[in-house]
């Protein structure tokens, strides 16, 4: 018998079989359910919206105009790299912050009702990216997983289910015959690397862990709720039970320990997991104020799902008629229009259309790839660029690692009349320097908490706006006013000796 030449019909049927098994194998487990793809982008939509609505908004004018605590001139001066990259940063007056606000409140509901989905993503992702450059002290690692969500995003079909966008294209042309077994799963390089960024997100947190003795012998979130700055809601009657956070500790240690499995399990054991982290996040939003972050890792979550938790959704809501905008949009071998994992239209031809998939799957590649240098750099695999530190601080991935704070701290502000008399600078009344009744009341809202905990060390320069800011609030009496950060150290245990008061600026208003 002779050998199949190169090229021969023989190897092309091996090249397939081999590719199908590939496929077979590894499209459970880095594919994504479109049906998935279309809860996610209205997660995203929600995140958005409320974190712009409930968090930024309130906080228009004292974070992010040159009449609060951070105008223009000090983020020119404290993150010099990026602050020529914020749109934000074009102006200091209120009134075009409310212009950029409304403006992304505006992508943010066309991506949730999925209309010109691809056009809103780009959109919000760049509105978003500027917001975090005007005021890098007001976000954390959720605000940065966000963005990275709506970056991977441009280039997944987030408009093939249940959007507006799919109820246009099913009536501009008659639906193509639905496969079940295939046409609800893409599988590509985007729909790879979303997965594993939020793999990476709880694998990155888990190894900071592993170098802390506190985590590791299961004192940190016994620990973490005596930081009552970050205590709210159900926070500050769980601290009285010790043993139920010791548990808490380890829970949280070994989910991340298992999180790889996310994308090796498939049915039942992937949603058992899911399950698990998403409890978690839901449990620290019920206890701690940590801003949109435990929402946006359960908009990840969401990637996971499996498809037998789809079908029963639809099952459950098929009384609801939301057949048409439920279709899935391409990719089940009928029907002259289609849409590739990258969303690109059929109409252009094959060879356009598999450039672009080319051109998407490297940007998606070198994008993913930065996202682990940046964090190899966060757990100290590699050098910090030089000028680059406190912007890989303030958006680190490390949530309270290696260790949590050592102190609870709060800020107390003495603010002295013409007379001599000395009031409360924050809440009036007499100047306290002791320990609040309720120090997560210390800090106005989620931006205040953030800003105050980031600049807590900063030098005089960055509290002179804080100061100023203060001064035109207050009374017009007011000749000076001192600022003190108060820290209280803690252990798992509870408080450890007594508060010290650190002046960090004394200010002529």
């Amino acid at each position: 018998m002779s050998a199949s030449r190169p090229g021969s019909s023989t190897d092309r049927d091996r090249r397939t079989v081999v590719l199908d098994s590939a496929r077979a194998a590894i499209g459970p487990r880095l594919g994504i359910d479109r049906r998935a793809l279309g809860a996610f982008r209205i997660a995203l939509g929600l995140v958005l919206l409320v974190d712009l609505l409930v968090l930024r908004v309130p906080g228009l004018v004292t974070f992010y105009t040159d009449d609060g605590v951070f105008p223009r001139s000090t983020l020119a001066e404290a993150y010099p790299t990026i602050a020529p990259g914020s749109i934000h940063a074009v102006s200091g007056s209120a009134w075009f912050q409310g212009i950029l606000f409304a403006i992304a409140g505006a992508f943010a509901v066309l991506l949730l009702v999925g209309y010109r989905t691809r056009v809103a993503t780009l959109c919000s992702f760049v509105l978003l990216a500027s917001l975090h450059a005007r005021n890098p002290h007001v976000i954390n690692g959720g605000d940065t997983i966000l963005l990275s969500f709506l970056l991977f995003g441009l280039f997944l079909p987030l408009s093939a289910r249940w959007s507006l966008d799919a109820r246009r294209r099913s009536v501009r042309r008659r639906p193509a015959r639905y496969d079940a077994e295939r046409g609800n799963r893409v599988l590509s390089v985007a729909t790879a690397v979303i997965l594993l960024n939020v793999v990476l997100v709880y694998v990155t947190n888990g190894l900071f862990k592993t170098e802390s003795e506190l985590w590791m012998n299961g004192g940190a979130v016994r620990h973490i709720f005596h930081l009552e700055q970050y205590l709210v809601l159900l926070g500050p009657s769980l601290a009285e039970y010790p043993t139920l956070l010791t548990a808490a500790n380890w829970f949280w240690v070994v989910l991340l320990g298992v999180s790889p499995l996310l994308v090796v399990l498939t049915g039942r054991h992937c949603l058992a997991l899911v399950a698990a982290f998403v409890a978690a996040h839901l449990g620290m939003a019920a206890t701690m104020r940590l801003g949109a972050f435990p929402f946006v890792m359960v908009a990840g979550l969401i990637l996971f799902l499996p498809p037998h938790v789809w079908d029963r959704l639809e099952r459950t809501v098929s009384d609801l008629d939301l057949e048409r905008v439920s279709k899935p949009i391409g990719d089940d071998g009928a029907g002259s229009e289609r849409t590739t994992s990258a969303g690109t239209s059929a109409l252009v031809t094959p060879r356009t259309r598999r450039g672009a998939r080319v051109i998407g799957s490297g940007v998606v590649a070198c994008a993913f790839v930065s996202i682990l240098v940046w964090q190899a750099v966060g757990i100290g695999l590699v050098d910090t660029p030089s000028g680059l530190d406190s912007e890989v601080e303030d958006a680190s991935w490390a949530f309270f690692a290696p260790n949590p704070p050592t102190a609870h701290s709060w800020y107390a502000v003495e603010a002295e009349r013409e007379s001599g008399e000395t009031i409360d600078g924050l809440g009036g009344g007499e100047a306290r320097l002791d320990r609040p009744p309720d120090a997560a009341e210390t800090y106005p809202s989620t931006l205040w908490k953030r800003y105050g905990m980031s600049v807590r060390y900063a030098d005089e320069t960055q509290y002179e706006p804080v100061a100023a800011y203060l001064c035109e609030r207050l009374d017009g009496d007011v000749e000076r006013l001192t600022v003190y950060l108060v820290e209280q150290p803690v252990s798992p245990d509870g408080p450890v000796g007594e508060p010290t008061a650190h002046e960090r600026i004394e200010y002529d208003c």
